[in-house]
């Protein structure tokens, strides 16, 4: 006879622990930017920058280590110019693609 599991007792999930490589956050980033969620991108930025180190992400922006959580935090709305300098402290850059493929 099976034993069953709570809910309670499973493991809490981190995606920060599984994003080990550049493909993985790039990977990771792809999936969030295409559910078109400006909320779910500032969540992914903050679980990466986790994953690499606030400290460090924040002195390769530019940006302080309180600024950074400011701006990725649920209810902030920050600026372009502050996404794609945390992206690029990310290693990644956002990249636009067509919706459909032409057929020409």
């Amino acid at each position: 006879m099976s034993t069953k599991i709570k809910v309670a007792d499973l493991p809490d999930f981190d995606m920060a622990e599984h994003l080990q490589t550049e493909e993985d956050v790039a990977n990771y980033l792809t999936l969030v930017l295409a559910d078109n969620d400006p909320a779910e991108l500032r969540h992914a930025l903050g679980t990466i920058a986790r994953a690499k180190g606030m400290s460090e992400v924040a002195m390769a922006s530019g940006l302080t280590r309180e600024a950074l959580y400011k701006a990725l935090r649920r209810t902030s709305q920050p600026r372009f110019d502050t996404i794609t300098k945390v992206c690029a402290a990310l290693g990644v850059k956002l990249v636009a693609v067509p919706l459909q493929s032409s057929t020409r």
